[in-house]
C-alpha cells in the first residue's frame, strides 16, 4: 500500500535551516539544550542555550516546525523554561543594561 501522507517541500526546507542553524549554536557553544513556546499566530520560538552560558533564540512558523527542528538536530529539549535551564543561562553586561533601561522606559 502507497504511503498518501503529503510532504511539503517549503516546511521541510524549512525545518532543514532552523536544524542547521540550531547544530551551529550548539557547535559554537560547546552543546546547547533548547525549549520551544508557542506565541500565537506568529508559530513558535526555539530557546536555546549553549553549555557555556550563551543563549539565544529562534522563530518558527509553527510548533510542528519548530519540533521536528529540535528533533533533527539532537539537542535535548526541556518541557519549560524552568528554573534549573533558566539557571544554565549566562547574561553580561549589555543583558543588564538593557534589562534597565526597559524597566526605567528607555
Amino acid at each position: 500500500m502507497a504511503d498518501t501522507q503529503q510532504v511539503d517541500p517549503k516546511a521541510e526546507r524549512t525545518v532543514a535551516r532552523l536544524a542547521h542553524r540550531i547544530s551551529a549554536f550548539a557547535k559554537a557553544h560547546g552543546g546547547a539544550e533548547g525549549q520551544v513556546a508557542h506565541i500565537g499566530e506568529r508559530g513558535a520560538r526555539i530557546v536555546l542555550v549553549g553549555e557555556d552560558g550563551g543563549w539565544g533564540d529562534l522563530v518558527a512558523p509553527s510548533t510542528e516546525i519548530a519540533q521536528k527542528a529540535v528533533e533533527k538536530s539532537g539537542i535535548t529539549v526541556h518541557e519549560s523554561f524552568d528554573g534549573e535551564f533558566a539557571a544554565k543561562v549566562k547574561t553580561g553586561p549589555y543583558e543588564w543594561k538593557r534589562m534597565a533601561g526597559i524597566q526605567l522606559g528607555g
